[in-house]
C-alpha cells in the first residue's frame, strides 16, 4: 500500500469499526490531494510535523498533538520530511469527540496506546487483547484537551488568497491597508471580514498564521534565529517574546518539550 492509499483511505476490506495504521514520511515532503473520508479520522503526529488543511481552516499537528477530522470533512494533509505518523480510522460511534475538525494535546499514554497497536501482528489485530487496547485508545482520546493550532479561514476567497500569501512570503509584512488593497476591499471592510468569519481581528489572525508556520519550522529543525528571519521579525527577542506570550514558554523550550519523546518505531 503506498503512503497516498494509506492518506486517502484506510482499505474497506480491513475496515470493522476502528482501525489503526502507521507510516514514515521520505526524505521529502508529501503533499496528499484533497479528500474525505466516509469515517471519522484521528492523525497523531510522532515526530516532524503535520499540517492539514480544511475549507474552514489550516491545523498544524505537532509531536504530542493529533488532528480529528468528523467524517465527510474535504481535507488535505502535508507531511513534512522524515515524520512519523500514525492515523486512526473510526465509526464515530465509537469515539466522544466534538462534530467539528480539531486539534488535540494527548498524553504519553495515548501515543503509547497507538505504538502498542500498530506493533501488533496482523493475526492479533481482532483479538480480545486488540479489542481491549482499542477501547482504551478511544476513551484516552476522548478526555483529551483541545489546542489551538488552528487558524480559522471559513470559505471566504479573500482570507485565503491573503493566507496564501503571507504562506509564501512571510518575511514581507503588511499593513492592513495594503492587505485591502490587495484584495480590493476597503480597510473598514476587510477588518469587519476577519472579525466576521474568524472571531479575531485582523491582527490577532495574521499573528495566528505566523505562530503556526513558526512551529512548523521549528520542529522541522530550524532554529530560532532562522525562523525569527525568516518569519520578517525585527529581531530574535521580538520573536521569542511574541512566543512566549502565545504559547506561554520559549522557542527553545518548547522545542525540547515536544523532542522529548521516543522516536518513531
Amino acid at each position: 500500500m503506498t503512503l497516498r492509499d494509506l492518506l486517502i483511505d484506510y482499505p474497506q476490506e480491513k475496515f470493522t469499526s476502528v482501525a489503526v495504521t502507521r507510516f514514515e514520511a521520505a526524505q521529502s515532503e508529501y503533499e496528499s490531494p484533497m479528500h474525505r473520508h466516509k469515517t471519522g479520522q484521528i492523525v497523531l503526529t510522532l515526530t516532524g510535523n503535520v499540517t492539514c488543511r480544511t475549507e474552514k481552516g489550516i491545523w498544524l499537528v505537532p509531536p504530542q498533538c493529533a488532528i480529528w477530522l468528523p467524517p465527510g470533512t474535504f481535507h488535505c494533509n502535508r507531511i513534512s520530511p522524515h515524520s512519523g505518523v500514525c492515523m486512526l480510522f473510526v465509526e464515530t460511534e465509537e469515539i466522544r469527540l466534538p462534530e467539528t475538525t480539531c486539534t488535540l494535546s494527548v498524553t504519553p499514554l495515548v501515543t503509547e496506546l497507538f505504538r502498542r497497536i500498530v506493533s501488533l501482528p496482523e493475526t492479533e489485530a481482532t483479538t480480545g487483547h486488540a479489542r481491549l487496547l482499542y477501547q482504551v485508545l478511544l476513551e484516552e482520546l476522548s478526555t483529551m484537551p483541545v489546542s489551538g493550532l488552528s487558524l480559522p479561514i471559513s470559505g471566504n476567497s479573500h482570507l485565503k488568497a491573503i493566507a496564501e500569501a503571507i504562506i509564501d512570503t512571510p518575511s514581507v509584512h503588511k499593513t492592513l491597508s495594503d492587505w485591502a488593497k490587495f484584495t480590493g476591499m476597503s480597510r473598514r471592510s476587510l477588518e469587519r471580514l476577519v472579525k466576521q468569519e474568524t472571531g479575531l481581528s485582523f491582527g490577532r489572525w495574521k499573528q495566528q498564521l505566523l505562530l503556526i508556520m513558526a512551529i512548523q519550522q521549528l520542529t522541522e529543525g530550524a532554529s530560532v534565529e532562522k525562523t525569527a528571519w525568516d518569519l520578517g521579525y525585527e529581531s530574535v527577542t521580538a520573536f521569542i517574546t511574541m512566543f512566549k506570550k502565545a504559547v506561554g514558554t520559549s522557542p527553545g523550550r518548547y522545542v525540547q518539550e515536544k523532542s522529548g519523546g521516543r522516536g518513531f518505531l
